[in-house]
């Protein structure tokens, strides 16, 4: 079980053990603060200009990167940091997949990770924990969005229980490119096994 207060050091789905990022202690997966915007969106913008995940091609503000991290916290929707040595090394969030009230049990989820720490297992880390807190919430499917060029990130999504659930082709243009984006499914808990908890047979309102 995800315990957000918990150092975390990951297993993969293979049942190998995620190489150690760079520091002298392990890493420590823990909800976000505002006080890591400064941090993530020194990370985000990095991919922006470089990373083959996020379409923006414009830094965003920081007003705008606290919204969006107050949003998903509102929703009971856990926004991660990967913590190495007292610095953001990484992090990762779920929001919902769409608005419309009858998709309220699948979420959407991104991870970014620290130039600095790529290739050290951060992802390894935060994935599983997402992973749990998304479980914890109650969500019951589990969806990533990859560039079909970003090898690592389907690695990674397949490692830990994602299939591949389909293929838009030319959907973006980066980097004087088309860009195509897998579509990767995880099912959570219960999944279509079960009917939702708060399930009552009528009309649900759409989440604001």
């Amino acid at each position: 079980m995800y315990d957000p207060s918990a150092s975390t050091i990951a297993t993969a789905a293979d049942g190998s053990t995620a190489t150690p990022s760079r520091g002298t202690r392990p890493p420590l997966i823990r909800q976000s603060v505002e006080a890591d915007v400064s941090a993530m969106l020194a990370i985000y913008s990095h991919h922006i200009q470089r990373g083959l995940g996020p379409f923006d091609v414009e830094p965003l503000h920081p007003e705008e990167l606290k919204r969006r991290r107050k949003a998903m916290l509102k929703r009971r929707l856990p926004h991660l940091v990967a913590e190495v040595d007292g610095l953001v090394a990484g992090y990762a969030y779920a929001a919902p997949f769409r608005k419309r009230p009858a998709y309220r049990y699948t979420v959407e989820h991104s991870i970014y990770v620290h130039k600095d720490h790529l290739g050290h297992g951060i992802g390894r880390l935060l994935l599983p924990a997402l992973i749990d807190a998304c479980t914890l919430a109650g969500c019951r499917q589990m969806i990533a969005v990859v560039d079909s060029a970003n090898l690592p990130s389907l690695r990674l999504h397949e490692g830990c229980g994602f299939e591949r659930a389909g293929i838009l082709r030319a959907v973006g243009f980066k980097f004087g490119r088309w860009t195509d984006s897998i579509f990767l499914q995880r099912p959570l808990g219960a999944a279509d096994r079960e009917l939702p908890d708060d399930h009552r047979g009528g009309t649900v309102q759409a989440a604001e």
